[in-house]
């Protein structure tokens, strides 16, 4: 993991005081606004060529363990969306639009971080990159479907939003990075060279983009940043709960501690970037849902950080 990637919390942290600190300026706060799709749609592009999608050996990867694949999906795409919208119900009620960013946060499993912290907690790293391809397309193929349950029904987005924000946001720069991986061999300069540049770049935009939306913000964001105090409580008991899922499965199935490793990180790491970006543009009036959004990893990383560290104790007290 590069070192800009290991500061990911501390980059979000002063792209949100800067964006605070020049959104003072109406004239900023304006100019802003009207970059923010454009950062967003640059850094999934990043996201998706840095991901191996070129080949179908990559799908066939993710079912030679059939068993852990179907778990993992059945976690991550069934048991999580139900248990998501339980706690929203619970914890969330009062303000529609956090509980839409709240569940969107979690219906996106991770297809990044979550690899350092399950090498991190001595997990299978090899079996968890193979869930990357498969993870990926299930949640492009889904978060349309959920988002269109959890808003649609509460009448805050049209069809129509939702097909441009899917189109602009997942299509163009998936699509984009397929032809890039297309036209450049594997192995040429240009595109180890582009792999480089985007992988780098993926915090560079996403940084970029929280300025930006901050900055558009600002003066409403302060209005609301008492609300954001209600996310806490639902976020931090996903992650209790679903810890300690992922363990009584891993256990039901035999799962050996290495893959059952796989699986809580797998399960318990989230995809805000992914989910934030159609956010931005099938909900630009709503701008708390696209903010309850940013907030996820400053919640997510530290916690995911502590989980490995206590599987990895528990390992080691398995093994004495």
């Amino acid at each position: 993991m590069s070192s800009l990637a290991k500061s990911q919390t501390f980059i979000i942290l002063i792209a949100i005081a800067l964006g605070l600190l020049i959104g003072q300026s109406e004239a900023i706060g304006t100019f802003s606004s009207h970059l923010i799709t454009p950062l967003l749609v640059a850094m999934l592009l990043g996201v998706f060529v840095s991901l191996p999608l070129n080949t179908i050996k990559e799908l066939e990867k993710s079912f030679k363990n059939l068993k852990f694949v179907s778990i993992s999906l059945i976690v991550n795409f069934i048991w999580i969306p139900i248990l998501g919208f339980i706690l929203g119900e619970i914890f969330l009620k009062s303000s529609i639009d956090l509980k839409i960013g709240y569940l969107m946060l979690l219906v996106t499993p991770c297809t990044d971080w979550y690899l350092v912290f399950t090498d991190l907690a001595k997990g299978n790293v090899p079996l968890s990159t193979s869930l990357l391809p498969i993870n990926l397309i299930a949640q492009l193929l889904l978060l349309p479907v959920y988002l269109y349950i959890f808003a649609g029904l509460a009448g805050t987005v049209d069809t129509g939003s939702l097909v441009k924000s899917v189109i602009l946001i997942l299509v163009i720069p998936f699509g984009l990075s397929l032809s890039l991986k297309r036209w450049f061999k594997e192995e040429s300069f240009i595109r180890v060279a582009v792999n480089r540049i985007f992988e780098r770049g993926v915090f560079i935009f996403l940084a970029l983009a929280i300025v930006c939306m901050f900055a558009s913000e600002a003066r409403r964001f302060w209005g609301n940043f008492t609300q954001f105090k209600l996310l806490c409580p639902p976020v931090i008991l996903f992650f209790v709960i679903n810890f300690f899922v992922g363990r009584l499965v891993s256990r039901l199935a035999h799962f050996s501690r290495a893959d059952s490793v796989s699986l809580s990180m797998t399960t318990l790491a989230r995809n805000s970037p992914l989910a934030l970006a159609v956010a931005v543009v099938a909900f630009p009036r709503q701008p708390l849902i696209a903010l309850a959004l940013v907030f996820g990893p400053l919640i997510e990383i530290p916690v995911l950080f502590i989980v490995a560290k206590t599987l990895r104790w528990l390992g080691r007290n398995e093994a004495a």
